[in-house]
């Protein structure tokens, strides 16, 4: 595996925190190294945050993401600030109402997700966005094995909430996998036209 810097963006009080915490914990279980930090937009609900976890077999030394190699943008805001600085292998997940310029578009793989709208209407709790992009994230790049993320996420959400927390998992795990095989249909018509 190659060392992993994944940002998460939006905004305060949807979860991108906690989903980072999620993820480098599942990484952990499977006896990775890891490292998690965050930082906040002056308020912190509705205000922009920022949270980064590094993953790597090897000891990190040094704790700040630089280049991510997968950016995931909950807001239009967050998205346009942070996507400014990415590198030309770095993996963008973003929800579906956001604008990602055809510049981008062209240089990178781009999943555009149905993640908030999909936490309201098929889970049935938008609080429960967090854990659909963790899934999203871990299925795009492999970060984790599943029973780990599942582990993961029970130890991080309340009692109670368990079945609704893997289910949003797993779709987000889905979501992915669907958008990757509309894409290389996509791909195949292009070759053929």
């Amino acid at each position: 595996m190659a060392k992993e810097q994944l940002r998460f963006t939006g905004s305060g009080g949807q979860g991108v925190i906690l989903g980072t915490i999620i993820i480098a914990e599942a990484a952990f279980l499977d006896g990775k190294k890891v490292v998690q930090s965050q930082s906040y937009g002056p308020e912190a609900r509705g205000g922009m945050c920022k949270a980064e976890t590094i993953i790597d077999e090897k000891n990190i030394n040094y704790t700040k993401v630089e280049i991510p190699s997968l950016l995931l943008s909950l807001t239009q805001i967050s998205f346009n600030k942070y996507s400014k600085k990415i590198g030309p292998d770095t993996v963008i997940i973003v929800d579906e109402e956001i604008d990602v310029p055809l510049r981008l578009r062209a240089k990178h793989e781009v999943l555009s997700l149905p993640i908030l709208c999909s936490a309201k209407e098929v889970i049935k709790n938008p609080m429960a966005a967090n854990i659909i992009a963790v899934g999203a994230v871990n299925e795009a790049l492999q970060i984790a094995s599943v029973k780990s993320l599942e582990e993961a996420v029970l130890n991080h959400i309340p009692k109670g909430t368990e079945e609704l927390n893997i289910k949003a998992m797993r779709l987000g795990a889905e979501l992915v996998k669907q958008s990757r095989e509309e894409d290389k249909k996509g791909e195949e018509k292009k070759a053929h036209a």
